[in-house]
Protein backbone atom coordinates (compact mmCIF):
# COMPACT_ATOMS: atom_id res chain seq x y z
CA UNK A 1 0.00 0.00 0.00
CA UNK A 2 1.66 3.26 -1.57
CA UNK A 3 -0.55 5.18 0.96
CA UNK A 4 -1.22 4.28 4.46
CA UNK A 5 -3.30 7.17 5.65
CA UNK A 6 -5.46 7.06 2.45
CA UNK A 7 -6.40 3.44 3.56
CA UNK A 8 -7.04 4.23 7.29
CA UNK A 9 -9.39 7.16 5.98
CA UNK A 10 -11.13 4.51 4.07
CA UNK A 11 -11.65 2.31 6.98
CA UNK A 12 -12.14 4.78 9.47
CA UNK A 13 -15.32 6.04 6.54
CA UNK A 14 -16.31 2.47 6.20
CA UNK A 15 -20.33 3.97 8.43
CA UNK A 16 -20.89 6.50 6.25
CA UNK A 17 -20.10 4.74 2.84
CA UNK A 18 -22.29 1.99 3.90
CA UNK A 19 -25.20 4.28 5.13
CA UNK A 20 -24.38 7.85 4.71
CA UNK A 21 -24.02 8.34 8.69
CA UNK A 22 -22.04 11.26 9.17
CA UNK A 23 -18.27 10.44 10.79
CA UNK A 24 -15.22 12.61 12.08
CA UNK A 25 -11.54 12.09 12.60
CA UNK A 26 -8.42 13.80 13.49
CA UNK A 27 -4.93 12.56 11.43
CA UNK A 28 -1.42 13.40 11.32
CA UNK A 29 -0.50 14.15 7.97
CA UNK A 30 3.10 14.32 6.51
CA UNK A 31 5.08 15.52 3.23
CA UNK A 32 5.28 12.20 2.07
CA UNK A 33 1.26 11.49 2.33
CA UNK A 34 0.21 12.49 -1.39
CA UNK A 35 -3.12 12.84 -2.94
CA UNK A 36 -4.96 12.62 0.45
CA UNK A 37 -8.50 11.46 -0.27
CA UNK A 38 -8.22 10.29 -3.84
CA UNK A 39 -8.61 6.37 -2.92
CA UNK A 40 -11.76 7.92 -0.69
CA UNK A 41 -13.29 9.65 -3.09
CA UNK A 42 -12.81 6.46 -5.68
CA UNK A 43 -14.83 4.51 -3.48
CA UNK A 44 -17.76 7.23 -3.16
CA UNK A 45 -17.91 7.74 -6.87
CA UNK A 46 -18.08 3.86 -7.49
CA UNK A 47 -21.09 3.70 -4.79
CA UNK A 48 -22.98 6.71 -5.24
CA UNK A 49 -21.75 7.61 -8.91
CA UNK A 50 -21.65 11.67 -9.75
CA UNK A 51 -24.28 12.67 -7.17
CA UNK A 52 -21.67 11.69 -4.01
CA UNK A 53 -22.94 11.76 -0.58
CA UNK A 54 -24.97 14.19 1.43
CA UNK A 55 -22.64 17.16 2.19
CA UNK A 56 -20.39 16.95 5.61
CA UNK A 57 -21.04 13.23 5.99
CA UNK A 58 -17.02 12.04 5.93
CA UNK A 59 -15.53 15.39 8.25
CA UNK A 60 -11.66 14.57 8.40
CA UNK A 61 -9.15 16.90 10.39
CA UNK A 62 -5.70 16.75 9.55
CA UNK A 63 -2.80 18.57 11.32
CA UNK A 64 0.86 19.00 9.82
CA UNK A 65 2.06 19.38 6.64
CA UNK A 66 0.26 17.90 3.46
CA UNK A 67 2.26 16.32 0.39
CA UNK A 68 1.24 17.07 -2.88
CA UNK A 69 -2.25 16.61 -4.28
CA UNK A 70 -4.28 16.98 -0.74
CA UNK A 71 -7.68 16.57 -1.65
CA UNK A 72 -7.26 15.80 -5.52
CA UNK A 73 -10.21 15.06 -7.05
CA UNK A 74 -12.14 14.74 -3.58
CA UNK A 75 -16.16 14.16 -3.93
CA UNK A 76 -19.27 15.72 -2.76
CA UNK A 77 -19.90 14.81 1.05
CA UNK A 78 -15.91 15.14 2.21
CA UNK A 79 -15.10 17.88 4.29
CA UNK A 80 -11.33 18.19 4.99
CA UNK A 81 -9.80 20.53 7.29
CA UNK A 82 -5.88 20.95 7.85
CA UNK A 83 -4.25 22.45 10.15
CA UNK A 84 -0.63 23.17 8.41
CA UNK A 85 0.51 23.46 5.28
CA UNK A 86 -0.04 21.62 1.78
CA UNK A 87 2.43 21.15 -1.03
CA UNK A 88 1.12 21.75 -4.85
CA UNK A 89 -2.05 20.37 -6.47
CA UNK A 90 -4.30 21.19 -3.47
CA UNK A 91 -7.64 20.56 -4.86
CA UNK A 92 -6.61 18.81 -7.99
CA UNK A 93 -9.88 17.87 -10.11
CA UNK A 94 -11.63 18.75 -6.48
CA UNK A 95 -15.34 17.51 -7.45
CA UNK A 96 -17.83 18.55 -4.86
CA UNK A 97 -15.95 18.09 -1.92
CA UNK A 98 -15.17 21.24 0.98
CA UNK A 99 -11.10 21.91 1.53
CA UNK A 100 -10.54 24.43 4.66
CA UNK A 101 -6.72 25.51 5.28
CA UNK A 102 -5.16 27.20 7.99
CA UNK A 103 -1.90 27.99 9.53
CA UNK A 104 -1.02 26.09 12.38
CA UNK A 105 -2.05 27.33 16.03
CA UNK A 106 1.52 27.34 17.09
CA UNK A 107 2.40 29.45 14.26
CA UNK A 108 3.37 33.02 14.77
CA UNK A 109 3.42 34.44 10.79
CA UNK A 110 0.51 36.33 9.51
CA UNK A 111 -1.31 34.29 7.72
CA UNK A 112 -2.51 36.83 4.70
CA UNK A 113 1.45 37.84 4.24
CA UNK A 114 2.72 33.86 3.77
CA UNK A 115 2.65 31.34 1.57
CA UNK A 116 0.51 28.42 3.22
CA UNK A 117 -0.54 26.16 -0.11
CA UNK A 118 1.70 25.69 -3.20
CA UNK A 119 1.70 25.97 -7.01
CA UNK A 120 -1.64 25.13 -9.05
CA UNK A 121 -4.10 24.47 -6.58
CA UNK A 122 -7.49 23.84 -8.02
CA UNK A 123 -6.39 22.39 -11.29
CA UNK A 124 -8.80 20.98 -13.41
CA UNK A 125 -11.73 21.39 -10.63
CA UNK A 126 -15.15 21.03 -11.60
CA UNK A 127 -17.11 21.86 -8.16
CA UNK A 128 -16.94 22.19 -4.52
CA UNK A 129 -14.75 24.55 -2.18
CA UNK A 130 -11.51 25.68 -1.27
CA UNK A 131 -10.89 28.11 1.87
CA UNK A 132 -7.63 29.22 2.19
CA UNK A 133 -6.17 31.13 5.42
CA UNK A 134 -3.29 32.38 3.68
CA UNK A 135 -1.39 32.63 0.11
CA UNK A 136 -1.49 30.01 -2.83
CA UNK A 137 1.24 29.78 -4.82
CA UNK A 138 1.52 30.44 -8.85
CA UNK A 139 -1.34 29.21 -11.14
CA UNK A 140 -3.96 29.46 -8.61
CA UNK A 141 -7.41 27.76 -10.25
CA UNK A 142 -5.80 27.02 -13.53
CA UNK A 143 -8.24 25.33 -15.34
CA UNK A 144 -11.07 25.65 -12.75
CA UNK A 145 -14.22 25.19 -14.33
CA UNK A 146 -16.85 25.08 -11.34
CA UNK A 147 -14.81 25.14 -7.86
CA UNK A 148 -15.51 28.49 -5.17
CA UNK A 149 -12.33 29.43 -3.54
CA UNK A 150 -11.29 31.89 -1.27
CA UNK A 151 -7.36 33.16 -0.53
CA UNK A 152 -5.30 35.57 0.78
CA UNK A 153 -3.48 36.08 -2.06
CA UNK A 154 -1.65 34.31 -4.93
CA UNK A 155 0.81 33.77 -7.41
CA UNK A 156 1.50 34.87 -11.00
CA UNK A 157 -0.84 33.53 -13.39
CA UNK A 158 -3.84 33.24 -10.96
CA UNK A 159 -7.27 31.89 -12.97
CA UNK A 160 -5.62 31.25 -15.98
CA UNK A 161 -7.71 29.73 -18.41
CA UNK A 162 -10.58 29.10 -16.08
CA UNK A 163 -13.51 28.39 -17.31
CA UNK A 164 -16.18 28.45 -14.30
CA UNK A 165 -16.45 28.49 -11.06
CA UNK A 166 -15.69 31.65 -8.42
CA UNK A 167 -12.54 33.16 -6.95
CA UNK A 168 -12.28 35.55 -4.14
CA UNK A 169 -8.96 36.92 -3.68
CA UNK A 170 -8.48 38.90 -0.55
CA UNK A 171 -4.87 40.22 -1.45
CA UNK A 172 -2.49 40.85 -3.98
CA UNK A 173 -2.05 38.77 -6.98
CA UNK A 174 1.18 38.22 -9.24
CA UNK A 175 1.15 38.95 -12.92
CA UNK A 176 -0.84 37.64 -15.76
CA UNK A 177 -3.61 37.28 -14.27
CA UNK A 178 -6.98 36.18 -16.00
CA UNK A 179 -4.81 34.89 -18.78
CA UNK A 180 -7.26 32.50 -21.04
CA UNK A 181 -10.02 33.23 -18.66
CA UNK A 182 -13.52 32.65 -20.65
CA UNK A 183 -15.59 31.86 -17.72
CA UNK A 184 -15.91 32.17 -14.50
CA UNK A 185 -15.68 34.99 -12.21
CA UNK A 186 -13.08 36.47 -9.83
CA UNK A 187 -13.34 39.05 -7.35
CA UNK A 188 -10.18 40.91 -5.83
CA UNK A 189 -9.76 43.07 -3.00
CA UNK A 190 -7.01 45.49 -4.57
CA UNK A 191 -5.73 47.33 -1.71
CA UNK A 192 -3.23 49.17 -2.84
CA UNK A 193 -4.79 50.33 -6.34
CA UNK A 194 -2.18 48.43 -8.59
CA UNK A 195 -3.86 45.25 -9.42
CA UNK A 196 -4.99 46.10 -13.55
CA UNK A 197 -1.04 46.67 -13.79
CA UNK A 198 -1.30 42.31 -13.00
CA UNK A 199 -3.45 41.71 -15.49
CA UNK A 200 -4.32 39.97 -18.60
CA UNK A 201 -6.57 42.33 -19.99
CA UNK A 202 -7.07 40.45 -23.65
CA UNK A 203 -10.27 38.56 -22.51
CA UNK A 204 -11.45 39.95 -19.86
CA UNK A 205 -13.13 43.56 -18.47
CA UNK A 206 -12.71 44.61 -14.43
CA UNK A 207 -15.47 46.09 -13.61
CA UNK A 208 -17.33 47.60 -9.90
CA UNK A 209 -19.47 45.00 -7.57
CA UNK A 210 -22.79 45.08 -8.29
CA UNK A 211 -25.13 44.09 -5.51
CA UNK A 212 -25.24 40.42 -6.40
CA UNK A 213 -21.72 40.71 -6.47
CA UNK A 214 -21.28 41.91 -2.70
CA UNK A 215 -24.45 39.60 -1.29
CA UNK A 216 -22.10 36.45 -2.82
CA UNK A 217 -18.63 37.96 -1.04
CA UNK A 218 -20.18 38.70 2.26
CA UNK A 219 -21.77 35.08 1.66
CA UNK A 220 -18.27 33.82 1.20
CA UNK A 221 -16.20 35.92 3.50
CA UNK A 222 -18.67 34.56 6.65
CA UNK A 223 -18.03 30.82 5.48
CA UNK A 224 -14.43 31.92 5.13
CA UNK A 225 -13.99 33.39 8.86
CA UNK A 226 -15.86 30.35 10.07
CA UNK A 227 -14.34 27.66 8.35
CA UNK A 228 -10.61 29.07 8.92
CA UNK A 229 -10.73 31.92 11.64
CA UNK A 230 -9.37 34.32 9.04
CA UNK A 231 -8.71 37.81 10.86
CA UNK A 232 -8.54 39.70 7.34
CA UNK A 233 -12.25 37.93 6.68
CA UNK A 234 -13.31 39.54 9.83
CA UNK A 235 -11.97 42.95 9.12
CA UNK A 236 -13.77 42.98 6.25
CA UNK A 237 -17.15 41.84 7.20
CA UNK A 238 -16.69 44.80 10.29
CA UNK A 239 -15.74 47.34 7.89
CA UNK A 240 -17.63 46.35 4.80
CA UNK A 241 -19.11 50.03 4.10
CA UNK A 242 -15.51 51.18 3.84
CA UNK A 243 -14.41 48.52 2.14
CA UNK A 244 -16.53 47.19 -0.68
CA UNK A 245 -15.14 49.79 -2.87
CA UNK A 246 -11.52 47.96 -3.01
CA UNK A 247 -12.96 45.33 -5.07
CA UNK A 248 -13.07 44.61 -8.55
CA UNK A 249 -14.98 42.68 -10.83
CA UNK A 250 -12.92 40.18 -13.10
CA UNK A 251 -15.63 39.34 -15.42
CA UNK A 252 -14.58 37.43 -18.85
CA UNK A 253 -16.12 39.26 -21.86
CA UNK A 254 -17.65 36.88 -23.82
CA UNK A 255 -19.16 34.95 -20.61
CA UNK A 256 -20.38 38.85 -19.68
CA UNK A 257 -22.20 38.51 -23.51
CA UNK A 258 -23.47 34.97 -22.57
CA UNK A 259 -25.36 36.64 -19.46
CA UNK A 260 -26.10 39.64 -21.24
CA UNK A 261 -28.07 37.93 -23.87
CA UNK A 262 -29.73 34.84 -21.56
CA UNK A 263 -30.85 38.20 -19.38
CA UNK A 264 -32.64 40.06 -22.83
CA UNK A 265 -34.11 36.46 -23.53
CA UNK A 266 -36.01 36.35 -20.41
CA UNK A 267 -37.10 39.71 -20.48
Amino acid sequence: MDNILDWKLLEHAQHALESKTPVFGSFAVKNTDRTVGTVLSNEVSKRYHGAGLPDNTINFKFTGSAGQSFGAFCAKGLSFELEGEANDYVGKGLSGARLAIYPSAESTLVPEENIIIGNVALYGATSGELFVRGQAGERFAVRNSGATAVVEGVGDHGCEYMTGGRALILGKTGRNFAAGMSGGIAWVYDVDGDFADNCNPEMIDLDPLTGEDEEQILTLLKKHQQLTGSHLAQHLLSNWTEEAGKFIKVFPKEYKKVLQHAQYQTN
